[in-house]
């Protein structure tokens, strides 16, 4: 290895993530949008060495380019950038989660007769109230009645989700 290069690579690692991703553009051609420091200089100091010491086999690059065929490579659209014109606004879209289908509809009585007591739990809409506090999950209840974690929805016997249909 190069003696240059052995002293390049040490520097990576001192570098700031803003020099980092400079170098990555200098090299690659193209801006990176990773912030990750361990990242950029694994792959910065791969370029510096396949620069120095030659690049992929043509049989390598065969097979990556075959596999990469085969392979879904994004899932996700990328981001939009941060500094759109100011006229335009994204619009944004809320998730509605669906609400478990084992809990009973709000103000149904759960009953459970646990160490010698009848336990009610009244279901409301946001939560559930038992002896006059209000928890937010069955398993809430459930732990403050026995003092240990547990499933909530086994404690009260509710139907599992395999059940569903």
């Amino acid at each position: 290895m190069h003696p240059n290069l052995v002293q390049e690579l040490a520097a990576l690692t001192r570098m700031t993530v803003g020099q980092l991703r400079l170098k990555f553009a200098a090299l690659f051609g193209e801006e990176t949008r990773s912030g990750n420091k361990a990242w950029l200089v694994k792959r910065v100091a791969w370029r510096l060495q396949a620069r120095a010491e030659g690049d992929l086999s043509e049989r390598a690059r065969q097979r990556a380019e075959e596999l990469a065929r085969d392979a879904d490579l994004r899932l996700t659209p990328p981001r939009t950038a941060k500094h759109a014109s100011p006229g335009t606004r994204e619009k944004t879209h809320s998730l509605r989660l669906r609400a478990d289908t084992r809990i009973p509809p709000p103000g149904t009585i759960l009953k459970r007769f646990y160490k010698g007591k009848t336990l009610q739990v009244q279901v409301l809409e946001h939560g559930f109230a038992c002896a006059g506090e209000v928890y937010p999950t069955l398993s809430a209840v459930a732990k403050a009645v026995t003092g240990s974690h547990c499933n909530g929805y086994l404690f009260f016997r509710l139907p599992s989700k395999e059940v569903e249909s």
